[in-house]
């Protein structure tokens, strides 16, 4: 990115002067242009002054908060949560009780590892530096509250894995080569010994056998298509299990408590993903619990039980098996929502879990399995918001151009409308709107009266493996396609206003909002576009090494001539001549995923048309905004684009609340 001159100012006199009008005062040096300025980490381009009154509505929503489950301590719990600008660690020690924080960083905590034992003297946990997610591991010790950095500082680690005993743990990295998924075992010690460095991407431990004497690994080549392995510690041998299955899908891998049978989610051989059990013996394998319809999303073991959930048009259904005979466990009445984070406490008598739901942020629960009972464990800060008036999703299906039924999440404001439309597109592409909460799809239905759309459209997760393929290769614009299906079916309801629409993404999704500025731009008042893809060629030679082949399966190898022609013809960069709806675009500098020069690219393509676009850029973030500041400033942005370019009518001169 080119070196900018800018006038650097805090962040508090930029969102001081802007808030009253005075543009001028956070202007840019001599030859610069007037609207581009920097405030603290972030670099705004062509964004107006955000008034008090609509920084004043916004401030509930900004100040909710959410708790992650991530073990057991003891009898009390790890979560991780935020109180200042980003997501610690915070131990919880009696239901509903104090949240105390441990750990105290600029950047967020990202994953935390709670060991095995009753009583662990540490865990691991992970955190990066401005969002590059080369994450680094370190051992917090609960005794003392220090933490000793364990990895190298510079390479990739992730998917950390203990052992039963909880005297070693496994791991991925990249330290080899920088591009190869390896596995390495470290000790408490620090021993460091390598389990497995087969080449290539996607490798990652799962579990480990009871006597500690093998490993479970697992290659991801792609949503579709996944390997499962055995590793000997002690020889360095990998054998293939599951060799004589077709390539499909593997979720994850445990061993029971005795090893002698392995537990694994797949759609071998099925058209959703189900629970299976694989013999070690002599390689038989059983269902232990399928749905036509809808696929196991994930599931754990710890001594006689076994809990998995299914993801039901997109909710949690949540079971309990007893083992070895696979009878249903009793469970207590349990919230409905979507489950996360399913960890046994060490004894195994009671199981934790997070719980998110689309009128309440999340929360972490248990279950005791003796008593039948469900105990909750945090009640997360909603900023003075009430449950009761947050906005339900519906549910709704519309039919596509192939005659298919697209599910779509639609969440209403109050009143008959005629309301206008934000359609809020998923990234992945293999992802899956659910109805989760979000403060910002709750701001802008119940403060701005937008009705909020969220499809699900060809190539999401959730729906069975025929639909998640239904958008590879060369058929990736009939996702698009199913975008301007969603505008007839807008344009046949009453209480919606087919005349302001705008569209919004994030990555994959941001590709989506270019695309559908592209087809249907005349359909459109605006777009939202978070980290999004302008060029398929460009990202595909700029992403990450480590990832890069794990993506060209998905969108197809940039290397092969006639697939480089094809990406090329339907990257949104090269017919930027179709799009001349305003834009709000945000990036992270240090996105490992879609790099900034996907948006400075396309930026600068729409400001050569005289296309009006506000650019937002966090230097101190990646694939998205992760820290408080940034994301208030970026909300208050999205609001402030919305009103103009959408309440407005389109109309950037009309008055603004």
């Amino acid at each position: 990115m080119p070196t900018r001159k800018t006038r650097s100012l805090s962040r508090f006199e930029c969102w001081i002067a802007r808030a009253s009008g005075a543009a001028l005062v956070c202007a840019s040096a001599a030859g610069e242009p007037p609207n581009r300025i920097v405030s603290g980490q972030l670099e705004i381009q062509g964004v107006p002054p955000v008034s008090e009154a609509l920084l004043a509505k916004l401030r509930p929503y900004q100040n909710t908060r959410q708790a992650s489950f991530l073990g057991w301590i003891g009898d009390g719990i790890l979560i991780g949560t935020r109180f200042g600008n980003t997501t610690q660690l915070h131990r919880v020690e009696t239901p509903l009780g104090a949240r105390r924080q441990i750990t105290f960083f600029d950047e967020p905590v990202g994953a935390a590892h709670v060991g095995p034992l009753p009583a662990p003297a540490s865990f691991i946990y992970s955190r990066d530096i401005g969002g590059s997610e080369f994450y680094q591991l370190f051992r917090f010790d609960l005794a003392t509250g220090d933490s000793a950095l364990l990895t190298d500082g510079k390479s990739r680690y992730s998917r950390v894995v203990w052992s039963k005993g909880g005297k070693r743990f496994a791991y991925t990295t990249t330290e080899r080569n920088g591009v190869d998924w390896d596995i390495h075992i470290q000790d408490l010690a620090r021993n460091t010994t390598v389990a497995l460095a087969a080449g290539g991407s996607g490798w990652r431990a799962t579990d480990w056998s009871p006597e500690g004497a093998s490993l479970l690994a697992i290659r991801y080549v792609s949503i579709n298509e996944s390997y499962l392995y055995e590793v000997d510690i002690q020889t360095g041998s990998v054998t293939r299990l599951l060799a004589d299955a077709p390539p499909a899908a593997i979720i994850d891998a445990e061993y029971d408590n005795t090893g002698g049978y392995v537990f694994f989610a797949s759609d071998m051989h099925a058209k959703t993903v189900a629970l299976r059990r694989l013999r070690r013996a002599d390689g038989a394998v059983e269902v232990v619990a399928e749905d036509s319809r809808w696929g196991v999303e994930q599931f754990t073991t710890r001594g006689k039980r076994l809990v998995y959930t299914i993801n039901e048009d997109g909710f949690s259904r949540l079971s309990v098996l007893k083992l070895p005979d696979m009878t249903p466990v009793a469970l207590p009445e349990l919230p409905s929502g979507i489950y996360f984070s399913l960890k046994f406490s060490a004894d195994g008598s009671q199981l934790g879990f997070a719980v998110n739901r689309a009128a309440a942020p999340t929360d972490v629960y248990s279950i005791d399995f003796a008593e039948t009972s469900l105990t909750r464990w945090t009640r997360s800060e909603s900023g003075g918001l009430r449950e009761e008036d947050m906005a339900e999703p519906e549910l709704i299906r519309y039919a596509t151009f192939d005659g298919r039924e697209i599910p779509a999440f639609v969440y209403r404001p109050a009143g008959d409308g005629p309301h206008p439309v934000l359609i809020d597109i998923h990234g992945g592409p293999e992802g899956q709107h659910r109805p989760r909460f979000s403060s910002a799809t709750q701001f802008r239905v119940n403060e701005l009266g937008i009705a909020v759309v969220a499809p699900n459209v060809r190539g999401s997760a959730g729906y069975g493996t025929a639909y998640l393929k239904l958008d590879n290769g060369y058929l990736r614009e009939d996702s698009v396609r199913d975008i301007g299906a969603l505008l007839d079916w807008i344009a046949t309801r009453d209480d919606f206003d087919a005349g302001r629409i705008a569209v919004s993404g994030g990555s994959y999704g941001g590709y989506m909002v270019l695309a559908s500025l592209v087809h249907f731009g005349d359909r459109l008042r605006a777009g939202i576009e978070r980290v999004g893809i302008s060029n398929f060629v460009s990202f595909l030679e700029n992403t990450q090494g480590y990832r890069r082949d794990l993506r060209r399966v998905e969108y197809g190898d940039e290397r092969d001539p006639d697939m480089r022609a094809f990406l090329q013809r339907i990257s949104p960069l090269n017919q930027v001549e179709r799009i001349a709806r305003p834009m709000l675009i945000s990036q992270g500098l240090n996105d490992p995923r879609v790099p900034a020069s996907e948006s400075e690219q396309i930026v600068a393509a729409l400001r050569e048309r005289d296309v009006p676009v506000w650019y937002v850029l966090a230097r101190d973030e990646g694939h998205g905004f992760r820290k408080k500041v940034n994301r208030d400033y970026l909300m208050a942005a999205t609001a402030l684009f919305l009103q103009r370019h959408l309440l407005n009518g389109g109309d950037p001169n009309s008055a603004v609340n």
